[in-house]
């Protein structure tokens, strides 16, 4: 299946078409009061620490340290994603930053880390067909 999951800038012109707005920095974005952003959710607990996110900010960590650290962190949290996937899986995800390079940003993480999500979950969801004729299934309940 596939998922409409889109990275962009919060000083992006907001449109319809973009869908559920999440906001994925841990800090609240300078120049914007709380309601100009039109979000539908902003979790900050996703995001990368802030320890980490100096690092990255500091040039300490190259772009592939910081991205298997970050990804350490949302495996820490994963259940914290569970809004994206269920945004993911009615239509179009809009993941919101104020980072300048979106695609070098803890957002491309996230977006592949939610679409593995899904795609992990869709796996499953095939695994649970009936492997047993519908029609012998009151006989097995009357057991």
């Amino acid at each position: 299946m596939a998922y409409n999951i889109v990275l962009k800038r919060v000083y992006q012109a907001i449109e319809t078409k973009d869908g559920f707005r999440l906001l994925a920095d841990r800090l609240w974005p300078r120049g914007f009061k709380k309601d100009s952003l039109n979000l539908d959710l902003w979790l900050p607990k996703i995001c990368p620490s802030n320890a980490l996110r100096k690092k990255w900010h500091d040039q300490v960590l190259t772009f592939d340290e910081f991205s298997q650290q970050y990804r350490e962190e949302l495996s820490e949290v994963e259940e914290d994603l569970l809004p994206l996937l269920i945004a993911a899986r009615k239509g179009r995800l809009t993941l919101l930053s104020a980072v300048k390079n979106l695609e070098e940003s803890h957002l491309s993480i996230l977006k592949n880390k939610v679409l593995d999500l899904l795609r992990q979950e869709d796996r499953l969801d095939k695994g649970n067909e009936q492997t047993s004729s519908p029609c012998y299934m009151n006989e097995f309940n009357s057991w």
